[in-house]
């Protein structure tokens, strides 16, 4: 287990979590037990066979602490909220919303951009770095089409057309990941595109892990300006789906979690090894493996970024904050309108 920027990870099998007045206690089967207070706690996010006890569930929900189940790949299972205590006209105003399409363009057009941009770099940026000169132009081939497409999008006012754009500029990204990856990396994992429940490659079983971990920290910042996660407007309205989370996750997926699965492959700090196949062609990560994307990850968040419409510098972690209280000022239509976080190269 680790405590980063008050979020506790713990993804021991076996690990039991248990409430002792005021502290968070972690037995581990043949090892001591360690013990936390619970004020340095803001968040836990569990992976794999991880118990925690009724007591502290209650306890974390009453505190409004968030409490976060995935399994050993990294899926998203369930997450634990007390009562919501938002600002309801903030909330009457997003989901009034819902009944006026032509206002949600130009959210929808900015999500996507973002999307498109920040995808972009991270292929601009691989081009520069690959020494064999097909790969590179592949990769700038890809970067020129969803340019192209990225100037396209003020002139589309269609939600649905807007989606297939999406949609082909995620194929066309995904297609490209693996010439992202140095040559030996790709040779030895060969991944190929993008493939979900169950990832069916290590490098899809990291991408897995990472986004959950973005949702998480995307949830906490929509609810904490006090908008609702569920009510999205790229991904539309569906039971169980965090809707205006996963929007919002479209533009810094690049930015925080590709990116640093690429470092960490292209480094080879992941190896073959740090990966197991599981029945039915799904793959999972080690221990080691897990501990290290989320120790990555973390590091990614306190980079210091320059935030464009803030003219300063911040990190990169507290741009999801950011993003959501811009986000919040554009459906209460205050401003000029909602714009995304767009990273430079």
């Amino acid at each position: 287990m680790r405590v980063i920027s008050q979020t506790l990870y713990v993804q021991q099998d076996g690990a039991v979590l248990r409430l002792d007045h005021d502290t968070v206690v972690i037995a581990r089967e043949n090892q001591g037990a360690v013990r936390i207070p619970l004020h340095h706690v803001q968040s836990i996010v569990a992976l794999g066979r991880v118990s925690m006890t009724s007591p502290l569930l209650e306890r974390c929900a009453r505190d409004g602490r968030s409490v976060v189940r995935m399994d050993g790949r990294g899926r998203f299972l369930y997450r634990l909220q007390g009562p919501v205590s938002g600002n309801v006209l903030l909330r009457t105003a997003q989901h009034r919303l819902l009944g006026e399409p032509h206002l949600q363009v130009p959210l929808i057009q900015a999500f996507i951009a973002g999307k498109l941009h920040n995808g972009r770099q991270n292929l601009l940026r691989a081009a520069r770095d690959r020494a064999d000169e097909r790969v590179a132009d592949r990769l700038r081939q890809a970067a020129t089409e969803m340019g192209r497409d990225l100037r396209r999008l003020p002139a589309i006012l269609d939600a649905d057309v807007l989606r297939g754009v999406e949609g082909v500029n995620a194929r066309r990204y995904f297609a490209c990941f693996p010439d992202m990856l140095s040559a030996q990396v790709e040779a030895d994992l060969e991944p190929s595109g993008r493939s979900r429940r169950p990832p069916r490659d290590p490098v899809n079983a990291v991408l897995s892990l990472l986004y959950g971990l973005l949702r998480h920290d995307v949830m906490g910042a929509l609810e904490s300006v006090g908008l609702d996660p569920q009510v999205g407007f790229l991904h539309t309205v569906r039971p169980g789906r965090p809707g205006l989370a996963l929007d919002l996750m479209e533009e810094f997926r690049p930015v925080l979690a590709d990116r640093v699965a690429l470092t960490l492959f292209n480094r080879r700090q992941l190896r073959g090894d740090d990966f197991e196949a599981l029945p039915g062609g799904a793959v999972t990560l080690t221990e080691r493996a897990r501990r290290l994307v989320i120790e990555a990850y973390q590091d990614r968040k306190q980079a210091e970024v320059e935030h464009v419409q803030l003219k300063s510098h911040i990190p990169l972690g507290h741009a999801l904050l950011v993003q959501a209280q811009l986000l919040a000022r554009a459906i209460r239509r205050e401003g000029r309108g909602y714009v995304p976080y767009f990273q430079r190269g």
